[in-house]
């Protein structure tokens, strides 16, 4: 099974039923399935910072709600994060791409993708790596450790992933 369909699978079986997204590369056949299979309400947005907002809104209207970013968007919702998300106690699944690392043929990315762990740290937000499908099995972990703890998870889709 192709590593999109297997983290599309883990995100439906775990009763996220609220995507929001921004335009992503590494991200596009994944959101073309959620958008495709119109199972899981989907959302796209112009700026993450936004759909932190919407994400908000959507876990206090009930919804399970999950944001699909590249790491230069977690960079752009810091203040969205800490200043509504967890001031309020409002849990959101974060599945980043992250890009920049060592391989990263685009070397815009590479500032950014030197800090993404860091600001994650730094924001007192758990993550997973995802490096290889063999980690797959992580993201039902993360998602879990959110719903019991009912806090934001980051979900690291490195580089590596894409290229297996």
């Amino acid at each position: 099974m192709k590593v999109d369909l297997k983290i599309y699978k883990i995100i439906k079986d775990s009763g996220i039923d609220f995507i929001i997204s921004v335009p992503c590369l590494l991200l596009k056949e994944i959101l073309k399935m959620i958008d495709d299979k119109n199972e899981i309400f989907y959302l796209p947005v112009t700026r993450e910072e936004e759909g932190v907002g919407i994400a908000a809104g959507a876990y206090l209207g009930g919804k399970k709600p999950a944001i699909l970013m590249q790491n230069s968007g977690l960079g752009n919702s810091i203040n969205a994060i800490i200043s509504l998300l967890q001031y309020y106690e409002i849990p959101v699944i974060f599945f980043v791409s992250h890009r920049g690392e060592e391989e990263e043929p685009n070397v815009a990315h590479i500032p950014m993708g030197k800090i993404t762990e860091t600001l994650l740290d730094d924001m007192s937000i758990k993550f997973w790596n995802i490096h290889s499908s063999k980690d797959i099995s992580k993201i039902k972990t993360a998602i879990d450790y959110s719903n019991e703890n009912k806090t934001s998870v980051g979900i690291l889709l490195k580089w590596s992933l894409w290229c297996e």
